[in-house]
């Protein structure tokens, strides 16, 4: 681990530390230039501890997951190594360490971006709340590089960095209790988070997806070109939705919704200009279909459309209180948000 305060000196330095373009990796355009991309990441770093340094103990780890799933070059040296993922990591001040205590797993939106100070609110209602937080930076993440940028693997081995990190982070604070785990997100967060309890139902013990991208079939057929490149682009899927319709199928929580074991709520609004209420509609509905126990709540024309309730409106702290509400039931009982 980590452990150290960073001065702007050192935000830069870290510009040196960014995991690299791992062996074969395939050129392309990076989401920013990359000394952007970079420079960007290490002032956020920074931020991150001027804005929540007085209540937690903020860190970053770095651990492995799963080997790149494109390798160009499979005989190169390293070039079936472990992927290395950074996380950050938040243990409140005052938390009693004497005890078992809960953990959330923070999956950070958007296809290419990373854990940013843009929910510095949220992780700040979290820790006040006594959580531990881990959040990680998956492969396809910004900030690191054209290299990790390329490693994107939407719906697929992405989702396997958030469950190693989950793993990691329990391994590493002996006083966090894998009976109360939670998990949240927010649109590709929100697809992240849904995936994992798909897939490993007995790690988590409830879960939030807010406006999640839920059926990618659907999806590519009302975003635009530019979008839909991402996943057609050599280094990622590779194939657009009509050349290979099942491979977007298996990366679609929608999908999966027969999987459902873990305790779920689920909230979109009608008026989301990105994630569209039909592909949350489309989940609900499968999941229903399925026979599955969940909560949910389709809001109406909420102002701020897909960031409805990560501003800092009335309804928007409403809804956030709902979610608290939510996992106290089943990762704090003794500590109910109010």
């Amino acid at each position: 681990m980590l452990r150290f305060l960073l001065t702007p000196a050192a935000a830069l330095a870290l510009l040196a530390q960014q995991p690299g373009a791992p062996a074969g990796s395939v050129p392309g355009p990076p989401a920013q230039p990359p000394d952007t991309d970079r420079v960007l990441k290490a002032v956020d770093d920074l931020m991150w501890h001027i804005q929540l340094g007085d209540i937690a103990d903020v860190d970053q780890a770095e651990y492995t997951s799963l080997p790149p799933a494109h390798i160009p070059n499979p005989k190169a040296p390293g070039a079936q190594n472990p992927l290395i993922i950074r996380a950050y990591t938040f243990i409140p001040k005052n938390l009693d360490k004497s005890r078992k205590q809960p953990l959330i797993v923070f999956v950070h939106q958007g296809i290419h971006a990373n854990s940013d100070t843009r929910d510095v609110h949220v992780f700040r209602e979290l820790l006040a709340q006594g959580y531990s937080i881990v959040s990680a930076d998956y492969r396809g993440s910004s900030g690191y590089g054209r290299g990790f940028y390329q490693q994107i693997d939407y719906g697929g081995r992405e989702v396997d960095d958030v469950y190693l990190g989950m793993r990691w982070m329990l391994d590493a604070y002996s006083f966090l209790d894998p009976a109360r785990v939670g998990i949240i997100g927010w649109s590709h967060g929100g697809l992240i988070t849904l995936m994992n309890i798909f897939q490993h139902p007995e790690a988590y013990a409830a879960a939030y997806a807010g406006v999640p991208v839920s059926d990618l079939v659907t999806r590519m057929g009302y975003e635009p070109d530019s979008y839909r490149a991402l996943y057609s682009a050599p280094y990622h899927i590779g194939k657009t939705v009509r050349e290979d319709m099942a491979e977007y199928r298996k990366r679609s929580p929608v999908t999966h919704a027969k999987e459902l074991q873990t305790p779920l709520l689920i909230h979109t609004t009608t008026n989301d200009e990105d994630v569209n209420v039909l592909e949350v509609e489309h989940l609900i509905e499968a999941l229903k279909a399925e026979g599955k126990k969940f909560d949910y709540k389709i809001y109406q024309d909420a102002p701020g459309g897909h960031y409805f309730n990560r501003i800092d409106t009335r309804l928007a702290r409403e809804s956030r209180l709902e979610v608290y509400r939510f996992l106290a039931n089943y990762l704090h009982p003794a500590n109910p948000a109010k």
